[in-house]
Order: C-alpha cells, then sequence, then structure tokens
C-alpha cells in the first residue's frame, strides 16, 4: 500500500540530504538550517504515512522487510534530529540524513501495492514492544556509526595539518565525538538486549519455548556478542579514539549485512519483518 505522504516523505529526506553534503563538502552553513528543516518535514510525512498503514494492519506496521526498513528510516531520523539540535552538530546530518533517505527510498520501491497482513502468530501485544526496541536499537547503531565517520574524517583532517572549516555549529573535539559513540554504542546495546528478551519471552508464549536457533535469533545474537565485545574493549584494554571508531563501523556493516541478507533470504518465523 502507497499513501499520499510517502512521495513527499522521500522528497524532503532526498533534498535534506542534498543540503546536509552540500554544504558538509563545501565547508560552510549556508543550508543547514533547510536542511534540518526538510529533514524534520520528512519525518512528519512519514509519520502520517506510518499511521496510516499502521490503522489498516491494525498493529505497528512491520509485516515485511520493506515496511521494517521504512519504520527503522523513520527511528533513525527522529533520533538524527534530536542528536543534531541537542547537540548543534549539523555535520552528522551529512551521513545520516543520506541514510534515511537511501533506506526510504528502497523501502518505498519494494512496498507491496496491496495491504499487507500479519500473520495470525504475530498479533500480539508483544509485537510493538520487540520490534521498537530492537529499530530504536539499530537507529543507535546507525547513528554511532555516522558519529564515527565524522571522527574519522576530522582525525584525518587533524593528522594531515588542515584546518577544520566551521560548520555553523560548535566544532566536536575528537573527545566528545568518541563520548557520543560510546554513548550511542550503550544506548543501542541495552535495546538489543531488552528486544532479545521480549523476543524470547513472545516466542515462549507464541512456540512453548524461548530460543529455536533460527538464523533471525542467531544473527541477532551474533550482533550482540559483537557489540558487547566491542563495549568491553573499550572499558577493559582502553580501546577508544580511532580505533574504536573503525571497530564501530565494522561491526555496523555486519549488522547490515545481517539484517538485510537473513531478512530476505532466511527469514524463518519471523517472516522478515522485524530484529
Amino acid at each position: 500500500m502507497e499513501t499520499l505522504w510517502l512521495l513527499p516523505a522521500v522528497g524532503c529526506y532526498t533534498l535534506s540530504a542534498i543540503l546536509f553534503l552540500s554544504d558538509r563538502m563545501s565547508g560552510k552553513a549556508r543550508a543547514g538550517a533547510a536542511a534540518l528543516f526538510l529533514l524534520g518535514a520528512g519525518a512528519v510525512l512519514h509519520a502520517l504515512d506510518l499511521t496510516a498503514r499502521g490503522l489498516q494492519a491494525g498493529n505497528i506496521p512491520v509485516a515485511n522487510f520493506a515496511e521494517a526498513l521504512s519504520f527503522l528510516a523513520w527511528v533513525t531520523a527522529l533520533a538524527a534530529l534530536v542528536l543534531i539540535v541537542r547537540l548543534r552538530m549539523m555535520v552528522i546530518g551529512a551521513y545520516a540524513a543520506p541514510a534515511v533517505a537511501i533506506a526510504l527510498g528502497v523501502s518505498s520501491a519494494m512496498a507491496s501495492q496491496g495491504r499487507v497482513v500479519l500473520p495470525a502468530p504475530l498479533r500480539s501485544v508483544w509485537l510493538p514492544i520487540h520490534v521498537s526496541l530492537a529499530i530504536v536499537g539499530y537507529a543507535m547503531f546507525i547513528l554511532a556509526a555516522s558519529v564515527s565517520l565524522v571522527y574519522l574524517a576530522y582525525e584525518s583532517r587533524l593528522k594531515a595539518k588542515r584546518p577544520l572549516k566551521s560548520d555553523g555549529d560548535r566544532m566536536p573535539s575528537l573527545e566528545k565525538l568518541d563520548r557520543i559513540n560510546y554513548s550511542l554504542l550503550v544506548w543501542g546495546f541495552v535495546m538489543l538486549s531488552a528486544a532479545i528478551i521480549t523476543g524470547a519471552i513472545w516466542a515462549d508464549a507464541t512456540w512453548g519455548h524461548f530460543w529455536s536457533w533460527e538464523p533471525k535469533e542467531s544473527w541477532s545474537l551474533v550482533i550482540w556478542i559483537l557489540y558487547a565485545g566491542l563495549l568491553e574493549s573499550r572499558l577493559t584494554v582502553g580501546w577508544r579514539g580511532r580505533r574504536a571508531a573503525a571497530l564501530t563501523i565494522v561491526v555496523f556493516a555486519v549488522l547490515v549485512s545481517s539484517f538485510v541478507g537473513v531478512s530476505l533470504v532466511f527469514p524463518g518465523k519471523h517472516g522478515g519483518t522485524f530484529g
């Protein structure tokens, strides 16, 4: 199903990404306010699209991979808006906005035209709880990867003794970017842990066992272990800065591969719907 709000949302996200990237490449904040406004407008239109789909489905609209990807794009857009406004770091938009635009664009291209009906076992109060926790966790990891890219770009300029141009906001120090990255990883890990726990409780109530080792569950555990190891390395080994940023990007690449690959190729009982 395609609503009247979907294409305008894609357009707003796309224009926002273009303006953020334009400011980033020019080093001037000429279009930062417009880019932020378009990102917010896209989020509002996107919310209307999700609401319409949810009302038709009678539950949170995550019945297939396309809908789950759309929901992830919206949560990421909201989280990016909060992060940019709160920290006054427009540069994050140059990485987050394109990811949101691409995700919703792919989702809209894959969306089915008919009504998507949830399978009977998925019509549960646990669905919005489990899925929302997983998607928020994924959104935190997306932003952590975005901040890591900012860190690596800034560090590269500093090592090359190239002065950082003003983005029209407070220039973040490498230490601050590292702290932000750590905070996002912690929140993402907490959300993912809660998603796995609620998913296990739901599985026991539905299928009579907490864990079945199907592909989605197995890869969720792998991702959990990788992020646990990343956080542990920061706390005990002291891996911070460039190494932590690089590892964040590597683990996120594994997350993307599992989210896309498992959802489309080996969905199992999840039906390719959520994490």
